[in-house]
C-alpha cells in the first residue's frame, strides 16, 4: 500500500474532469482501443480528453562530503526532505528545468551530469527524471519553496523523513553509482 505522501504527490492531478475542453459537453470514460484503458470522451463532440502525465526534473549531487536535500516549504509533504527539482514548464527543455529548480531551490548553479534515472508509478501523474550534478555556483541555502538546505553525509540522511518514494529510490541509485565504488 502506497504511503499518504506518495498519494499526496503522485496523486494530486488525477482528479475527475467533468466538462470538455472544446465545448463544454459532458465527459464520459469510455474505450476508444481495446487493451487500452478507458479514456475520457466528450458525449457532444467526441474529443478524446488525454490525461498526460506530467514531468519533474530533478539534481542529486554532493557539496563538502553531502548529498544536497530541501525540506519541503509546499504541500504536498510539508516538512518533508527531498532533492531540488520541481516541474517542467511547456516548451521547456528537461536539462534545462532541472538546472532552473535546482537554482530556485537550493541557490546552487549546477552543471549537470549523467541522467540518474527516470522514475514513474502505476498511480502516478508524474514522470521524475533525474539528473546527477555538479556545483559551479552559489551557496546552499533554503530559495524558493524550501524551509532549509543541508548537505547530509550517507550516516546522517533522515530516510524516515523522505518525502516520496522516488526520493528514496533517486539517492539509493546514486549512493550505489557514485558514493559507494
Amino acid at each position: 500500500m502506497a504511503s499518504d505522501h506518495y498519494l499526496a504527490h503522485h496523486g494530486h492531478g488525477d482528479f475527475e474532469y467533468r466538462f470538455c475542453p472544446r465545448c463544454g459537453g459532458a465527459l464520459d470514460y469510455r474505450v476508444v482501443k481495446f487493451n487500452e484503458p478507458k479514456r475520457l470522451i466528450c458525449q457532444s463532440c467526441s474529443f478524446i480528453f488525454y490525461q498526460d502525465p506530467k514531468v519533474v526534473a530533478g539534481t542529486v549531487f554532493t557539496v563538502d562530503g553531502g548529498i544536497v536535500l530541501l525540506k519541503r516549504s509546499v504541500e504536498p509533504a510539508l516538512g518533508k526532505w527531498v532533492f531540488p527539482g520541481g516541474y517542467v514548464d511547456r516548451g521547456e527543455a528537461v536539462h534545462e528545468a532541472a538546472v532552473r529548480e535546482t537554482l530556485e531551490e537550493s541557490c546552487l548553479e549546477v552543471k549537470l551530469g549523467p541522467l540518474l534515472n527516470v522514475y514513474s508509478y502505476p498511480r502516478s501523474a508524474n514522470v521524475i527524471v533525474v539528473y546527477t550534478a555538479e556545483v559551479i555556483g552559489g551557496t546552499l541555502s533554503a530559495g524558493d519553496e524550501s524551509l532549509e538546505a543541508g548537505a547530509f553525509p550517507l550516516s546522517k540522511i533522515p530516510w524516515d523523513e523522505l518525502a516520496f518514494d522516488s526520493t528514496k529510490q533517486a539517492l539509493r541509485d546514486y549512493i550505489k553509482l557514485y558514493l559507494k565504488g
